[in-house]
């Protein structure tokens, strides 16, 4: 066995790139889809966009924003492997004032109206239908007429 290789996997990770790391701390299912969401500005090292080749380090803060819900959190730990979702919590620590944010977000989706109550009458029957076909074309013929009045 070649000494430069044993020497990489018996030293503790001191570097990895902000995507494999996105990854394998389960915030993306795919590289990927870090990578996406690095190249739209969705994840912010530092508060400064950067590269998904950028390496990320441990004390680093990540601003993380998926859908409405933005997390501020700290790097712990570095893993190049995707473990189960137990291990990669150990890998950074959310802020209060996230936890915080994200809790209340979630008790106001869970608060809000649900959309299809806000339609009064439902579908429309056939007979509605054909009234409103009717409107359309008694309105159509009165406004567009080509007749010179």
């Amino acid at each position: 066995m070649n000494t430069k290789s044993a020497n990489r996997t018996s030293a503790p990770l001191q570097r990895l790139r902000v995507d494999k790391w996105l990854w394998a701390a389960r915030f993306y299912k795919t590289r990927s889809l870090a990578v996406e969401a690095l190249e739209k500005k969705r994840v912010l090292v530092n508060d400064a966009m950067v590269k998904p080749s950028k390496e990320v380090h441990a004390g680093d803060v990540l601003t993380i924003t998926q859908g409405d819900t933005t997390r501020t959190i700290t790097v712990l730990g570095l893993s190049e492997q995707r473990g189960s979702a137990t291990l990669a919590a150990l890998l950074y620590q959310e802020s209060e004032a996230s936890i915080a944010q994200r809790l209340k977000m979630a008790e106001l989706r869970r608060l809000a109206p649900e959309p299809a109550h806000t339609i009064a009458a439902g579908r429309p029957t056939k007979r509605d239908r054909r009234e409103n076909d009717k409107l359309r074309r008694a309105n159509w013929n009165e406004r567009w007429s080509a007749t010179i009045d």
